[in-house]
């Protein structure tokens, strides 16, 4: 058995990667309107720019936290964080917006292969369920400290070097990532696992991606669109296939079995659900900050600081309230602050003020990191140890697919209500200003001053309206989800041990 000063140096490395992960998200939203410049990326290449991440990262999750229960988390660990410098490297100098694209796909690759490791690691090592969700709140406070300091750091970069910046950071953290993991991480693995089911991993990946492509493509371009009604066919039908595979196999890549568990089914469909609205808000209010108010990437940065320092906070103290409220009560109530969160969000204007903006924040990110730290404890107590490379990756399966289908859809909501809403100045160039609020204000530069400056004015009062309209939807939906927790995860014990009682199943 570890000490207890090894269990918490195993916690740091864990979460000095769950760290860059979310950094590496949130400092790509920053960099997206000078991809519009520097690179000419049009509107369906920046939403592939962020997305294919999460489709690779989603795609492959399944996959690698069972390929980590069988040849060692440790070393599967270690293989993905030197791949993911490697990657990081390679995208930050993307010449076009195809390569870029590839990168980014390249980097879900490598991530996949981090992000279930993380936590199985913790599972393992955290064995008493206090000190487990300490250690998860832990974990995914840093992961809201990533989501908080991305835009500081990715501000201060891309107001002295190129957009390509961003990503270069990523290699010298890895590299901490790398010495510590060799130095203090023990390995573990299913002693009892048998061989991967290679059928199994093809239609998990094929299903997956088809689904949220078609998802994407219909939310787009329209259902008619001739791709759509392909790739939802191919998705479902692969889904399908995988999940009657799954009830066949002795060894199989998903237990169908856990989904039977209240605290596990729960927990997995409102993060899946709460991180779709929440990836749309980050991308959404960086292009505010930025095209709307005219802040500097710095100062946009800045400005989304305290929701994820307040997100990390609440994650380190989500553990004491459920002593209070219990496991559904601190779910759904961090489900409730973020909703009133975007309520405030669409009252914003063309010249809202610091403090209003501030506001919001702090309510989602109280809200955020009760939700998620005790939907990821769920997950993990409600597994057995030996699976639990496999638990995680479920979870966060459903918590890359939702966020990637965030930008999809919600993105796409965002995009189309601008558009509509634009009204474009006589003589002004009809395609590039309604793609995006970027591509009217890159539209502007070539134009005479005074028609410039109308096109900028109505770019902006279009965008913020497009604003207005996303945000209470999301709101809306969150709403919905707070409800579903409390319903769903009522009868959780407060405390999960090792064996879940029956009281905790359906």
């Amino acid at each position: 058995m570890r000490t207890i000063n090894g269990k918490w140096s195993c916690l740091a490395v864990a979460c000095l990667a769950s760290l860059l992960l979310s950094l590496d998200m949130t400092v790509l939203h920053l960099a997206l309107p000078r991809l519009v410049g520097d690179l000419g990326a049009n509107a369906t290449q920046l939403l592939w720019i962020g997305d294919i991440y999460g489709f690779a990262l989603a795609g492959l999750l399944v996959t690698m936290g069972n390929l980590g229960d069988r040849v060692g988390r440790k070393r599967l660990l270690l293989i993905g964080a030197a791949a993911f410098g490697a990657a990081s490297a390679v995208t930050a100098y993307a010449p076009n917006p195809e390569l870029l694209i590839a990168a980014r796909a390249l980097l879900g690759v490598a991530g996949a292969t981090i992000m279930p490791s993380t936590l199985s690691i913790i599972r393992n090592v955290f064995t008493d369920p206090g000190e487990r969700t300490a250690a998860v709140g832990l974990w995914s406070g840093m992961s809201a400290a990533g989501f908080a300091v991305g835009p500081v750091i990715g501000g201060l970069l891309l107001d002295h070097f190129w957009w390509g910046s961003v990503f270069l950071i990523n290699v010298p953290i890895m590299a901490l990532v790398l010495v510590g993991g060799v130095l203090v991480l023990p390995e573990s693995r299913n002693p009892d696992a048998g061989r991967i089911d290679l059928p199994s991993v093809a239609l998990s990946f094929v299903g997956i991606v088809a689904t949220v492509y078609a998802i994407k493509e219909a939310a787009h371009q329209g259902f008619a669109h001739a791709s759509v009604p392909v790739a939802a066919v191919l998705g479902v039908a692969c889904l399908g296939l995988f999940g009657w595979r799954q009830t066949r196999l002795a060894e199989p890549l998903i237990d169908v079995r856990l989904f039977r568990n209240r605290a596990f089914s729960a927990s997995i469909g409102t993060n899946l659900l709460a991180i779709f609205t929440m990836t749309a808000m980050s991308l959404m209010s960086a292009w505010y900050f930025q095209l709307v108010l005219g802040w500097t990437p710095l100062q946009a940065g800045l400005a989304s600081l305290p929701g994820g320092l307040c997100g990390a906070i609440s994650g380190m103290l989500a553990g004491r309230v459920i002593g209070l409220l219990g496991r559904n009560g601190v779910v759904a109530l961090g489900l409730a602050l973020a909703a009133g969160a975007f309520l405030c969000y669409s009252t914003f204007g063309l010249d809202t003020s610091l403090l209003v903006i501030l506001a919001p924040q702090f309510l989602s990110g109280i809200g955020i990191g009760f939700a998620f730290t005790v939907n990821h404890d769920n997950v993990l107590a409600t597994a057995p140890k030996e699976r639990a490379g496999a638990a995680a990756a479920v979870s966060e399966t459903a918590f890359e697919l939702g966020g990637a289908l965030g930008i999809a859809i919600l993105g796409t909501l965002l995009n189309s209500s601008y558009s509509a809403g634009l009204r474009l100045p006589a003589g002004v160039p009809d395609e590039a200003a309604r793609e995006s609020i970027a591509g009217a204000l890159h539209t502007a530069q070539a134009l005479p001053a005074p028609q410039a400056g109308q096109l900028i004015e109505a770019a902006r009062v279009a965008y913020v309206e497009a604003v207005q309209v996303t945000a209470l939807a999301t709101a809306a939906m969150l709403a919905v989800v707070a409800v579903l927790a409390l319903v769903g995860l009522r009868g959780v014990p407060k405390v999960i041990p090792e064996t879940v009682s029956e009281t905790a199943r359906v």
